[in-house]
């Protein structure tokens, strides 16, 4: 419901923004657009074609712009970045949470990257490269470095009058960090805990300890796999010998798994998940050029092994219309266990250990399957052509392709990982040309060993 809600909303903005364009109703379209929460704002920009992105950004008050880039993908910010000089970034961003800083900064040229930091007073640069020393898919790349951190000797009543003493407390604080002296992590102070229990007690009586920090090193994924698998609200991060660093919270890490799944689903057609909707059409065409001349190149080979078999073809024309079915289902079995597969890696769920059982399973899978779809399709076959060695025929080459669909499937992903190669981008084509390859091979290999 909440979805359907957001999409009318969405949409009926889109329509009084377009009705306001037509009209010239410039004022109306800056009061919307600086009255709607920054990433309503933002929706509504990355929901315009490109040259109109252009215009309402300009309606943008400036005290606004930080606020809303944020919440833009890494394309339309670049989009905008790129018309800013340094002063002008360093502007909008005062005020922003580190990370997020450090994120827009990651779009930018280094050149202009040092001259962003330049620009910022001593603090503000010392945190922002802090967080830059890290790679962005990692926790350190992930973290804030907005900390309120107690020593585990004080009272809880002496933590009370230290909070009351900030203005405001970081979003998202659920906690307060327990260092000691050499601001080395110790463990976690929830604030519930803190404001039901007697002040006299001490923090260390009353802490967390068992809560397991997260290394600066960790990658992003496994993050957030760690933030769903406890429900966290907010994790601290540290670094060597235990030094507190930072911390993640859980808008961050909703970010990360967002970004993953568009990345597993952009992947399969070989598009990036930054891929802007609404881009130029000079940007788009070569990005998904080279992902067709790769997948023309695989259609080629599976064309080779067919033409090997040309003279059987044309003795029995049969074979032309039957050969698709075989490599349709064996393309079908394979995605859906690379799916599976792909899945279960992405969650932390596939080991060694484990793996070799996994792809025995998929084996015996793709036999049943295998062998109860053989037996319609030979059934059907020997009824439509009159010809019970057709029938067995594609029975064999179906039952071959869908036991080598299933270990391709299962077994390609773990290959890929292990030689640093995305399966998510490139496991379905190598799958769909083994797929095809195998099924034709076998099938009209077949038919020409019996019709011979």
């Amino acid at each position: 419901m909440a979805q359907t809600a957001d999409k009318l909303q969405t949409e009926s903005q889109l329509k009084t923004l377009n009705d306001a364009l037509g009209s010239g109703g410039f004022l109306q379209i800056r009061r919307m657009l600086n009255g709607l929460p920054p990433a309503d704002a933002a929706h509504l920009i990355e929901s315009t074609p490109h040259k109109i992105r252009s215009v309402l950004w300009q309606l943008i008050d400036i005290e606004n712009e930080g606020d809303i880039l944020q919440h833009l993908n890494d394309e339309v910010q670049s989009q905008f970045l790129r018309q800013m000089d340094a002063e002008e970034v360093a502007a909008i961003t005062e005020g922003l949470e580190t990370d997020d800083i450090a994120d827009i900064l990651q779009q930018l040229p280094d050149r202009v990257i040092r001259e962003v930091l330049e620009s910022m007073d001593h603090q503000d640069r010392l945190r922002v490269e802090h967080v830059l020393s890290f790679d962005e898919d990692t926790a350190g790349g992930l973290m804030n470095t907005d900390t309120i951190t107690v020593r585990p000797n004080i009272t809880l009543d002496v933590a009370l009058r230290y909070l009351r003493r900030h203005e405001s407390l970081p979003e998202m604080t659920d906690s307060l960090i327990v260092v000691n002296r050499n601001d080395q992590y110790i463990g976690i102070l929830s604030l519930r805990k803190l404001l039901v229990s007697d002040p006299s007690v001490t923090v260390r009586e009353i802490m967390d300890t068992e809560v397991e920090p997260i290394s600066a090193s960790m990658s992003s994924n496994e993050v957030a796999m760690l933030f769903a698998r406890h429900d966290w609200v907010s994790a601290p991060v540290i670094g060597d010998n235990s030094l507190l660093l930072g911390r993640i919270t859980i808008d961050d890490v909703v970010d990360v798994i967002r970004e993953e799944s568009d990345h597993s689903l952009m992947s399969m057609a070989g598009l990036d998940e930054d891929e802007d909707t609404f881009a130029a059409v000079l940007t788009t065409a070569p990005r998904r050029a080279i992902w067709l001349g790769i997948n023309l190149l695989t259609a080629f080979i599976a064309s080779g092994v067919i033409n090997l078999f040309e003279a059987t073809i044309e003795k029995v024309v049969a074979l032309a219309v039957l050969m698709p079915i075989v490599a349709s289902m064996g393309g079908v079995a394979g995605t859906q266990t690379l799916t599976v597969v792909i899945r279960g890696m992405a969650l932390g769920h596939i080991s060694r250990d484990n793996s070799r059982w996994l792809i025995n399973r998929e084996i015996m899978v793709g036999a049943i399957n295998g062998l109860l779809w053989a037996v319609i399709v030979a059934g059907a076959t020997t009824l439509w052509f009159g010809d019970p060695l057709m029938g067995a025929i594609i029975a064999a080459a179906m039952v071959i392709n869908l036991i080598t669909a299933a270990l391709a499937g299962a077994a390609l992903p773990l290959i890929m990982k292990s030689m640093k190669i995305d399966p998510a981008l490139a496991g379905g084509v190598v799958l769909t040309t083994v797929t095809d390859v195998i099924g034709f091979m076998s099938f009209l290999g077949l038919a020409s060993y019996f019709y011979a």
